[in-house]
């Protein structure tokens, strides 16, 4: 991308979808059949300004289970794991070329052939290429339910596989609609992840979330909003954050992660909001160009301001 090239304001939408707690590829292709459909509509409903990015939640194919009965074991999990150059990220990929998107999701259960016996929670970013051009593994895993493998938790090991330094760690794309980067879920409670996004450049931080109403997604607490509002103001970029509309899966109630998906802009405002569990699509106006001149700012710039 050339650098001093103007960014045209687009349309960015974030996806709230049923999500089905899948066993076998059958659970996990209804998952994706259902998001194709969804994007689908949002690109032909948003039709005033091209919709150029999709953000998906986390785990939107696979679903989840957690503690307790139903809960599925490492071999369950193994069982409906998916490589990233698979059938379902090459349908996503066509989607993304069809409509001349960046699709950006999270929570895909991926085994890596370097390390067999494990699992990592990975954020992708696909380009309209039909490329997958950013891969993530989720760095704060809760410790309280253990979801996967952190790549702190095998650090020099996965050093020498992917590589150790922050660029690599917490990537950022530079792109035609600006830089694009991604955070998962419990990555979004603490400030480091969103800073290192910041640190690299990152102007919209796609962010999907399987966040349960236990964690303070709705008032009086409202953990997740205030949170979020925090990481997008102190870093200066929007924070597009997804989480589920409702789940089928008996051990869960349907409002399991009752919704509030959101987009936020880089002051902190809330834009828009899919106050509910239940499916939705929104869609808000991303002005990179509005942001890089509050950015270029000096008073109360959370960059200039840093003193660490």
């Amino acid at each position: 991308m050339t650098k001093s090239r103007k960014i045209e304001k687009y349309t960015a939408m974030v996806i709230q979808p049923h999500v089905t707690v899948a066993e076998d590829r059958a659970g996990i292709n209804k998952n994706l059949e259902r998001v194709c459909n969804m994007i689908d509509f949002g690109v032909g409903y948003f039709w005033e300004l091209p919709a150029r990015l999709v953000v998906l939640p986390e785990y939107f194919l696979q679903g989840v289970t957690t503690p307790g009965k139903g809960e599925h074991g490492i071999e369950g999990f193994m069982k409906k794991a998916i490589a990233l150059d698979g059938p379902e990220m090459r349908k996503l990929g066509e989607k993304a070329k069809e409509y001349n998107l960046y699709i950006a999701g999270g929570g895909v259960i991926e085994k890596v052939p370097e390390f067999p016996d494990r699992w990592f929670n990975t954020a992708f970013i696909i380009g309209p290429s039909g490329n997958v051009e950013l891969r993530y593994h989720k760095w704060h895993i809760p410790a309280s339910i253990g979801l996967g493998t952190s790549p702190h938790d095998i650090f020099d090991e996965y050093c020498e596989v992917f590589g150790g330094d922050i660029k690599t760690l917490f990537p950022v794309i530079d792109t035609d609609i600006g830089k694009l980067g991604t955070m998962t879920c419990h990555d979004g409670c603490t400030p480091e992840v969103s800073r290192a996004l910041g640190y690299n450049g990152c102007e919209v931080i796609c962010h999907p979330v399987a966040l349960q109403e236990v964690e303070g997604v709705s008032e009086p607490w409202d953990f997740w909003m205030f949170t979020r509002r925090t990481r997008a103001h102190d870093n200066m970029a929007y924070v597009l954050g997804s989480n589920w509309g409702k789940v089928d899966y008996d051990y869960y109630p349907r409002a399991f992660c009752p919704g509030k998906s959101f987009v936020i802009d880089y002051t902190g405002m809330v834009l828009r909001c899919a106050d509910y569990p239940e499916e939705q699509v929104i869609g808000a106006v991303i002005d990179i160009e509005a942001l890089r001149e509050h950015r270029s700012r000096s008073n109360h710039n959370c960059w200039v301001d840093v003193r660490t």
